[in-house]
């Protein structure tokens, strides 16, 4: 890997995400040696991904390159790269690119999504956890209606320009609330000899309210909105197989649909080598102490969604969200370097700095310690803290002028289909539906 051996203790960190990557800025300018590994060459901003599948934004201005970020850090090494086995009992790792030995490992692998053993699912369903399986999605939005163009099976149109998000949390909410927009204000310009009215947006939620863990209040408010903007909600409704042209479901309610967003759970990211008593199964996520350590080695954290710290208030551990991950991140390194100089370590505490979910044009809900409201200030502050949360003066830039374009034109310029998507294609024509 050509990583020069030094005095220094070397400090290697998985992942390149928001816990991976406050790890390494709380390591900078110390007297360490810092390795971060990645399997992309950027930081992903995963809040904003829909946008990007919904042709809101560019790819590019929700990424930011990692080497970019520490390229003025001495004793500072990247690695394109992805790790294939951790052997901690050795203080090593294996990688595509070889083997590398270390001090302190922390993995920050964030988390994928989890289909919960379905494989169906999993083969004909998109997932939307990075750029280039949003990018797969708006390729696949805007195929569809091509395709719904030349069809004459009304059926078959039908399926094209049925859509369904699985998953009322955050991510479907917002993915649903976009698509709604683009029905409204998009889609019929673009498509005028189209009978966009045919489109349906349906949001599949298994419990009896939307953005779970959020307040009565904003799960009410955000339903309100959803039904507002014509999107179909179904609470109480499991999803329980799709075959590529049909959702199958625990109700008397199946689907026709050629496009199943899955955003229905997510588990942690492990990787080979760990003793399985360190891995909760169902989750994926790996047992750590209050100090993010792994209690059967003693070189070895884990942060972010990949850890689970349980305790009598958090059981089944930290929301896997970016805010938990950062705060991991940032106590942990200072931990690690107490642990180098013989200081006491800090157990961790999670300081809930609220959730917020945006809806679409001027329609938000957010719940702070303290204050809970709706609506278009709700917006605003949930616009204002995405965007102050961007890395780099140019992204934040960018993201802004575009949200102030897309504003007072209402239009989305980035619908654009640069690589065709083709996964399920012969099976939606086999079957003709």
């Amino acid at each position: 890997m050509n990583i020069p051996q030094t005095s220094f203790p070397r400090v290697v960190i998985i992942g390149g995400g928001f816990a991976g990557l406050a790890a390494a800025k709380g390591l900078e300018k110390q007297e360490l040696q810092v390795v971060l590994i990645d399997k992309h060459n950027y930081h992903t901003f995963q809040p904003l991904l829909y946008q990007v599948a919904t042709g809101g934004l560019e790819p590019d201005s929700i990424a930011f390159p990692l080497r970019k970020r520490f390229n003025d850090v001495d004793n500072f090494y990247f690695r394109l790269a992805e790790v294939l086995k951790i052997n901690a009992n050795k203080n090593s790792i294996e990688t595509s690119i070889g083997d590398l030995e270390f001090d302190k490992l922390i993995i920050a692998t964030g988390s994928t999504t989890n289909f919960f053993g379905n494989t169906n699912i999993q083969k004909y369903a998109m997932e939307m956890k990075s750029i280039p399986q949003s990018l797969n999605i708006r390729s696949l939005i805007l195929e569809n209606f091509e395709e719904a163009l030349l069809t004459s099976n009304l059926e078959e149109r039908n399926a094209l320009m049925n859509f369904i998000i699985v998953g009322g949390g955050p991510t479907g909410v917002e993915l649903a609330g976009a698509l709604a927009e683009m029905k409204k204000g998009i889609l019929p310009k673009d498509y005028p000899d189209l009978d966009i009215r045919l489109m349906k947006i349906n949001l599949i939620q298994s419990s009896g309210e939307i953005l779970k863990g959020m307040s009565n209040k904003a799960s009410k408010k955000a339903e309100d909105f959803l039904i507002d903007l014509g999107v179909d909600v179904w609470k109480n409704l499991r999803v329980l197989d799709y075959n590529g042209t049909t959702v199958t479901t625990n109700g008397e309610d199946h689907f026709k649909s050629a496009t199943v967003i899955w955003a229905a759970g997510v588990k942690g990211q492990t990787i080979n080598g760990l003793e399985t008593e360190c891995i909760i199964e169902r989750a994926a996520r790996i047992k750590v102490d209050e100090f993010n350590q792994i209690e059967q080695y003693e070189n070895v954290y884990a942060i972010g969604d990949v850890a689970c710290m349980s305790s009598k208030k958090t059981p089944k551990g930290h929301p896997m969200m970016a805010q938990p991950a950062i705060q991991q991140g940032k106590l942990l390194a200072k931990n690690i370097l107490a642990k180098i100089n013989q200081k006491k370590m800090k157990p961790f505490e999670y300081n809930d700095k609220g959730s917020m979910a945006t809806i679409g044009r001027n329609k938000a809900v957010v719940d702070l310690p303290k204050w809970k409201f709706q609506g278009i200030f709700a917006w605003f502050v949930w616009m204002f803290v995405h965007l102050f949360s961007l890395i780099g003066f140019r992204n934040k830039a960018i993201v802004f002028l575009n949200w102030v374009y897309n504003y007072i034109r209402f239009d989305r310029e980035t619908r654009l289909i640069i690589r065709p998507y083709k996964k399920n294609k012969k099976i939606r024509l086999k079957n003709k539906m």
